[in-house]
């Protein structure tokens, strides 16, 4: 599935990240204005972290191959099995890195975990409708948009609406055993 050059790679968000993810994070403040709320601070990043104890929510650091560096982050949130299979997508370039196609890349990677590893059937990216940069990607990714919900995050002290986006497992994917008989 992933069709580009392997300039990145995923690497599982741990406690012990939590000086270089708040760095990064303070560092881009200005490139999400309000569009993003993530972990600046050791505590606030302490329990942010709790929410991946149970399993239902994966986090990752996309790293650049060459110089290691943390180029963003991404999350698998809300791990539903069952007859859905599904989870949303969170994730958030670091502005010193942003613009040069590594977000594109790790979130690749990260649709290939969910398909064949995790073996989901659907992933989706709820963007708000500014975030220009953000639709661009899940569009480059063959993401399609499903509509808007209104409403949809308490984001920077307001409601804010959402586009809702999905993409759901290649063709040949074989479903998870798992899955219910109808």
């Amino acid at each position: 599935m992933v069709n580009f050059p392997p300039r990145v790679a995923l690497h599982p968000l741990t406690l012990s990240d939590q000086a270089e993810f708040c760095a990064l994070v303070r560092a881009s403040k200005e490139l999400y204005g309000p569009l993003m709320q993530l972990p600046g601070s050791e505590e606030e990043f302490t329990s942010w972290m709790r929410r991946f104890e149970d399993g239902s929510n994966l986090g990752f650091l996309i790293r650049v191959r060459e110089t290691g560096e943390a180029a963003g982050t991404v999350n698998i949130n809300s791990i539903i099995r069952g007859r859905y299979q599904g989870a949303s997508l969170g994730y958030a370039a670091f502005a010193p890195s942003a613009g040069r196609g590594y977000m594109t890349e790790g979130i690749a990677l990260v649709l290939e975990h969910a398909f064949t590893e995790l073996r989901l059937h659907r992933l989706e990216a709820n963007i708000q409708p500014t975030n220009a940069r953000s639709l661009a990607l899940v569009q480059r990714l063959g993401f399609r948009h499903e509509g808007m919900s209104p409403g949809y995050l308490y984001i920077g002290g307001a409601w804010r609406d959402h586009e809702r986006w999905a993409v759901h497992a290649p063709e040949l994917w074989t479903p998870d055993p798992s899955l219910p008989e109808f």
